[in-house]
């Protein structure tokens, strides 16, 4: 099959073996798969991964029970044992075993085929496209946010950060109806927020004053978290959602002094992530920037990192 390879740098295998799926897996085949921030940080370091890279898709299920046989589906990433201590505890995305698809110990998506287990398959309903399906697992990790932090409409919430996440983030967190501020450096990807009427600021345009209640930090930058420092009021929450190779130095006296509560946040709902866009309630069209062909995945890497350049899918056995 092909797929795309990371191991100290990244190559389209045009002849990689096909994945053989283990008892409780299915064999899915691959129609389309979206590059993420993280799929990028992998080629620079992060997790010290290598292998077929990729966590975001929509397949047709090819093998495994014949319950799932040809149900389009979406993929929960990460792969637990389900009877530690952390699993049975109602934690089982940390589980202590887990694999991570594409990120850790486990095969990606960027291929035409991968296996999963059973219990991490999503049937879509139709109202949802392909194009669309690819959403699921980052707007999911966006809804995360609601379930961790309660939001209300009084509430003066900013987001740092316009790119991929940021985005979606900015969506799910307009739903509650709070004060809402996006904060980001891209002018393009400012007006993709301003079109869906959400305040757009430019970085340096922001008075770093520490009076917002909750700042959620999304820029996939070390910078991230000193910018929601000086925008967080005192006793207030920062969210923290970006993962990167090189963590760099970073100041938490001003998060002692000001007794701010800090929140990681990684891997969210995707029941939520589907309902909410089968409702037309997050729109995620206008950010597919390029649709490629994994033919041309490496050249679709390198258009993902450009500036005005959103979301880049991979097409790879489209219907």
């Amino acid at each position: 099959m092909r797929a795309i390879v990371f191991n100290d740098q990244l190559v389209l295998d045009t002849n990689h073996p096909d994945p053989t799926p283990a008892e409780g897996e299915a064999l899915i085949k691959v129609r389309y798969a979206g590059i993420c921030s993280t799929d990028i940080a992998i080629t620079h370091g992060y997790m010290g991964f290598s292998g077929i890279i990729g966590h975001e898709m929509v397949g047709d299920v090819v093998a495994g029970p014949e319950s799932w046989l040809g149900k389009r589906v979406v993929c929960e990433i990460n792969c637990v044992c389900g009877s530690c201590p952390t699993c049975q505890g109602g934690l089982s995305n940390h589980c202590p075993n887990r694999t991570v698809m594409g990120i850790l110990n486990r095969s990606g998506c960027f291929a035409d085929f991968v296996a999963m287990p059973t219990r991490n398959l999503h049937e879509l309903p139709d109202a949802i496209s392909d194009e669309e399906a690819v959403f699921v697992e980052p707007l999911a990790a966006a809804w995360q946010i609601v379930k961790q932090v309660a939001i209300d409409e009084r509430m003066r919430v900013a987001v740092i950060g316009s790119g991929k996440l940021g985005l979606l983030v900015a969506q799910v967190i307009a739903t509650l109806d709070c004060q809402l501020e996006v904060v980001g450096r891209n002018p393009h990807t400012l007006e993709l927020v301003e079109k869906k009427h959400i305040q757009a600021t430019p970085i340096d345009r922001v008075p770093r004053r520490q009076d917002r209640d909750v700042v959620i930090e999304c820029t996939g930058s070390p910078d991230g978290l000193a910018i929601a420092q000086d925008m967080v009021r005192p006793r207030g929450t920062i969210v923290l959602k970006s993962t990167y190779a090189n963590g760099g130095q970073i100041d938490l006296a001003p998060a002692v002094i000001n007794e701010v509560n800090i929140i990681g946040s990684r891997c969210g709902p995707f029941a939520d992530a589907i309902a909410s866009l089968t409702r037309r309630q997050i729109d995620v069209r206008a950010m597919i920037s390029r649709v490629i062909s994994i033919d041309r995945g490496i050249e679709a890497f390198e258009l993902s990192g450009e500036a005005n350049t959103v979301k880049v899918l991979l097409k790879i056995n489209p219907r």
